[in-house]
């Protein structure tokens, strides 16, 4: 494996308030646990910045008083991140002006990024693509469903990395490449871009956007803390969605998050699994339900199963009682959340017809699986399940006359 490797020194008065950190650039590879080892040295990137987004209120008080400061001035600065959602430190109005210039001085800064496109589908769902500072491309999905007393639920469903390094035979995202993790700080800015947009509280996220979040678990966790202390979304309001990568499970079991775990099985045996989700052969069916159930055991917290319906291939109804029979192998605490697969580019595969779906989940209902057929939601803006994608997630955006070029190009593209 060829890397590149680039360090950034600060050197300031406030050099205890100054962090060093190491650029590392992964090349590509094939095999599960060595995409595990690519994505963990992939969260190593450097953005050449101090990010204030994603720090706890603690860790603000602390910053401060490496700074000189009072702690409460870190209380100060908690409030302009969180609950006034300020994005540039020179608009910290209530912190005083050496203050701020010591801390853009040293390297430091909120950590939002700019929206750089987005798209409203016909049912309200907005896609929007962030861009980084390193000038990728991340995707992230904002769903407002109004129930009948009018009162809205708004989920955001973020992505975790750039890309994914996967290639689950359905999905868009790993068509398109894999370039890096995202820091925890790109992962909360999602959350607070889709407040921008609508113009209100997220009440849900789940973890289903881009990328496998068992491959960036350090900052998915940390992002989880920021989101459910600093932004203050209930854990039991948080989905972590994964394929499956060995040794993670009972990693995140340790941490008896109340969050739902959502694994996205797709087949009911081994041999169709592997057809499927081709890192499924470094992770066998056997092993992941068994951590499924000890993960029960640990947390008391349900595990909730993703199965995408490709016609005439894992929708048939002896399909569904073999799943059944699986499930009931290995514990009662479970719930199955069908997807009708989302049209993709490139692929071969077909949404099943509505008829299939439904005679799917109630076959699973007659041998007493719990059972939802999820909604489509996004699907004219490319925002659905297994549909993000856009062409900068392995090379970055071109710049000037080049970048306004391929701005016309991307509504096409994602």
């Amino acid at each position: 494996m060829s890397m590149a490797i680039f360090q950034h020194v600060v050197t300031a008065p406030f050099a205890r308030a100054v962090r060093f950190r190491t650029l590392t650039v992964a090349c590509s590879t094939v095999t599960l646990p060595s995409l595990k080892k690519k994505a963990e040295a992939s969260s190593k990137v450097d953005l050449q910045s101090q990010v204030l987004l994603g720090m706890s209120e603690q860790e603000l008080q602390q910053l401060a008083v490496d700074f000189g400061q009072e702690r409460y001035r870190g209380k100060q600065l908690h409030h302009l991140l969180y609950k006034r959602k300020v994005k540039e430190i020179q608009d910290f109005s209530q912190v005083p002006l050496a203050f701020r210039n010591e801390l853009q001085e040293a390297g430091w800064r909120v950590g939002r990024s700019p929206v750089y496109k987005n798209v409203t589908a016909s049912d309200g769902t907005i896609k929007l693509l962030i861009k980084l500072e390193d000038n990728r491309l991340v995707e992230t999905v904002g769903i407002p469903v109004e129930d009948d007393k009018g009162s809205v639920r708004l989920t955001a469903c973020v992505s975790s990395q750039v890309g994914c390094p996967l290639r689950c035979s359905f999905c868009a995202t790993g068509k398109g490449g894999f370039a890096r993790n995202l820091k925890r700080h790109e992962i909360v800015e999602q959350v607070l871009a889709i407040e921008d947009v609508f113009k209100h509280r997220v009440t849900n996220v789940v973890f289903m956007g881009m990328g496998e979040p068992m491959l960036n678990l350090k900052e998915v966790l940390e992002a989880h803390r920021c989101l459910n202390k600093d932004i203050q979304i209930g854990q039991r309001m948080i989905t972590i969605s994964t394929v499956g990568v060995p040794n993670t499970i009972k990693k995140l079991a340790s941490h008896k998050l109340q969050s739902t775990l959502a694994i996205s099985l797709h087949a009911p045996n081994q041999k169709l699994r592997e057809s499927i989700v081709p890192s499924a052969k470094s992770y066998p069916l056997e092993a992941i339900m068994k951590d499924c159930r000890d993960y029960f055991l640990e947390t008391s917290r349900r595990v909730s199963f993703e199965y995408t319906l490709l016609a005439g291939v894992n929708d048939t109804i002896e399909h569904a009682l073999e799943l059944a029979e699986l499930l009931h192998e290995w514990g009662r605490s479970y719930h199955v959340n069908l997807i009708p697969f989302n049209p993709v580019e490139g692929s071969d595969y077909q949404r099943p017809y509505k008829k299939s779906t439904l005679a799917f989940a109630a076959a699973l209902e007659s041998r007493k699986i719990t059972v939802s057929v999820r909604q489509t939601r996004g699907l004219d803006a490319s925002a659905a399940c297994g549909q993000l994608r856009n062409q900068f997630q392995k090379s970055p955006l071109l710049t000037g006359a080049e970048d306004q070029q391929s701005n016309s190009e991307i509504a096409v593209s994602c």
